[in-house]
């Protein structure tokens, strides 16, 4: 669905997590009239797509129930949907959460393990008929970081998996037109992963699928600034993050801050386009 992505910029993914656990944001927007004030701030702020996620995939976070992470997610979508058109993404592993979502309004498939969490993962992806994002994350949530064993080389890598799973999507059903592709930046990355896949993200946009990136408020920001060891502090290099990706080829920019990304992309552009 090429009209979910504007043709002259990155589109802006606000992120909206209704966990109690979340990272980024201590569980702020769990409740229903919360996530909603929030997702209309972020519409109003310039986000052209809202990501609603009902299951942490925070490193070392534990999984939720199917029931559990529906009840979370299902009241916001349709609440959301009565409000306002903005296409909606549901950031979920589960075939029936998503199925569920996508009956509820929502209108993107935002996952994580790329159509590996179940067997019938991919012919759910197929039968919805809506874009799937892809994502490259080596283990789980649970795992992922406990044992950060090197890359031959960890853009080469990733394009390689990403280029596989767009393959078995594409096997199972799913248009090519659907899929879109997200290197995983902090999952099961060091510093070191991340910065190379944000350098080099130009070889995954060149895979000829849309990229979302997402690098919003991670840790590794807290590596290279210490005195952004808290996630509300790191704003400046989240921001940082996000040019380099619309720099690399980036469609789509997965963000907590919406006004200053929209900001930032508004110079960037101007930077780059306009002619004096």
């Amino acid at each position: 669905m090429a009209d979910l992505l504007p043709p002259e910029r990155p589109a802006i993914m606000g992120i909206l997590n209704v966990t109690p656990d979340s990272f980024s944001d201590g569980g702020r927007f769990a409740a229903r009239d919360a996530a909603m004030r929030q997702a209309m701030a972020m519409i109003d702020q310039g986000a052209n797509i809202i990501d609603i996620g009902g299951e942490s995939t925070r490193p070392g976070s534990d999984p939720v129930s199917e029931a559990e992470e529906l009840d979370r997610v299902i009241p916001v979508i349709e609440a959301l949907r009565a409000e306002s058109a903005t296409p909606v993404s549901i950031d979920t592993m589960k075939p029936a959460v998503a199925r569920a979502a996508i009956g509820a309004g929502a209108n993107i498939w935002n996952d994580v393990t790329a159509l590996r969490f179940a067997d019938d993962s991919p012919a759910t992806a197929a039968e919805l008929g809506v874009p799937i994002v892809l994502m490259h994350m080596r283990g789980d949530p649970k795992t992922m970081q406990a044992d950060l064993a090197p890359y031959d080389d960890v853009v080469a890598d990733v394009a390689a998996f990403l280029t596989g799973r767009a393959g078995a999507a594409e096997a199972a059903g799913v248009s090519r037109e659907n899929i879109w592709l997200d290197p995983g930046i902090g999952f099961g990355k060091s510093l070191e992963d991340n910065l190379a896949l944000t350098r080099g993200l130009r070889q995954v946009s060149d895979l000829g699928f849309p990229v979302l990136y997402g690098a919003s408020r991670k840790r590794f920001i807290a590596l290279l600034d210490p005195a952004a060891d808290s996630v509300a502090d790191r704003l400046g290099g989240s921001v940082a993050a996000a040019i380099a990706a619309a720099q690399g080829g980036a469609r789509v920019l997965r963000v907590h801050d919406v006004a200053e990304t929209a900001q930032a992309l508004k110079v960037w552009r101007a930077i780059k386009d306009r002619k004096t």
